[in-house]
């Protein structure tokens, strides 16, 4: 270009800064913005913008506001884009309160907020379990003649379930109902997941056969989170039926949809096809879960097979043992055998006892157990 007798002009080096920015190229931005001040050319808010956001992405948020400062320093108005780079930023960095501090200053300076500042700042509030002033937020933003739109009813509802706060996620759901709004899977899974976890099946059921309805293209995640409630609710002929389906859409289950199978057969007294199931899942080259170990060990132990049991904690010992890890076997064990023998019936208890005891006694040794 300069070869050619063209000079770059601001938009030139805006363009050049930004795209070494996308790329999290520092000091080719900052090389650039020292070029375009050498050769005399004035940058503008865009070239500070692309300049923040480089060291907001890096992690570098002390760097980013002095740039800010900058902006205000060489008596350039920043743009709404500016604000929203800094609020975003602060955000992601870990710094919320800050941004939340920036954002009412703005407002008594006369800032008047985009849908997308309303976002951005809901977004890192929930993400730092804010709820309440991501509430509040959001009823500011239904206040200033914006409309929330579904992504931001989504963000401050699974906030809620994170939170444990399920009711005013539930009522936030029924409000976007109200309203019209389309869900997405993710939408419809996150309350679904919520609907089984506090147990209430049946309309977790409803939610799914609305979704079902409504023809949204699932994924891996989805199917996870409806054979959860398949499990929970003992259908486990459904479970299978869906994971043929998940075949036939060019799906891979992953390790969590093979530890929800082992758990809905746990549940269902079937341990024999849990134990199946859990060598199947390492043959296809997955590492079982602890949480599918688990589900294994609490279903041995409730039909009775408790020298069962302990063998196979003691083969998960070995295996951690080899990949150089802890299990902290002696707490965990200990403490699940007396919960485990306080659970079962004294007749059967006696029975396990006569025919287990010296796997026990010989593994607690072993363990160097003090549990009594």
């Amino acid at each position: 270009m300069k070869e050619a007798g063209i000079s770059p002009d601001v938009i030139t080096y805006n363009s050049l800064i930004a795209a070494a920015t996308k790329r999290c190229l520092l000091s080719r931005s900052l090389d650039l913005f020292e070029e375009m001040l050498r050769t005399g050319i004035r940058p503008d808010v865009w070239s500070y913008n692309s300049l923040m956001h480089c060291f907001f992405k890096l992690g570098k948020p002390d760097e980013a506001n002095r740039v800010f400062q900058d902006i205000i320093l060489t008596n350039l108005l920043p743009s709404s884009s500016t604000f929203n780079i800094m609020i975003n930023g602060l955000c992601n960095n870990g710094y919320t309160g800050y941004a939340l501090s920036l954002y009412r200053y703005l407002q008594r300076q006369g800032f008047v907020p985009e849908l997308v500042t309303y976002n951005i700042l809901i977004n890192g509030l929930c993400k730092s379990r804010k709820l309440n002033a991501a509430r509040r937020i959001l009823r500011e933003l239904g206040e200033s003649g914006n409309v929330p739109d579904a992504i931001t009813y989504t963000t401050v509802m699974k906030c809620c379930f994170r939170s444990r706060q399920f009711e005013q996620g539930f009522e936030i759901f029924s409000e976007m109902k109200s309203k019209g709004y389309a869900f997405d899977a993710f939408s419809y899974c996150a309350v679904i997941a919520a609907l089984t976890k506090t147990g209430r099946l049946e309309e977790a059921n409803d939610i799914m056969e609305q979704m079902a309805r409504s023809d949204i293209d699932l994924d891996i995640v989805s199917y996870n989170t409806v054979m959860n409630l398949y499990c929970r609710n003992g259908k486990l002929e459904a479970t299978y039926k869906l994971l043929d389906e998940i075949e036939e859409h060019g799906l891979e289950c992953d390790e969590y949809t093979h530890t929800i199978l082992i758990d809905g057969l746990c549940k269902a007294g079937n341990v024999e096809g849990a134990l199946r199931h859990l060598k199947n899942m390492t043959k296809m080259g997955f590492d079982s879960t602890l949480v599918a170990q688990n589900c294994v060990i609490d279903g041995l132990c409730k039909v009775g097979q408790l020298d069962h049991a302990i063998k196979m904690f003691a083969s998960m010992e070995d295996i951690q043992a080899k990949r150089g890890g802890s299990s902290q076997k002696s707490d965990w064990l200990g403490y699940y055998i007396i919960d485990t023998l306080f659970v079962l019936s004294l007749g059967h208890l006696v029975d396990i006892l006569e025919t287990s005891s010296d796997v026990i006694l010989g593994f607690l040794s072993a363990s160097q157990m003090e549990i009594f």
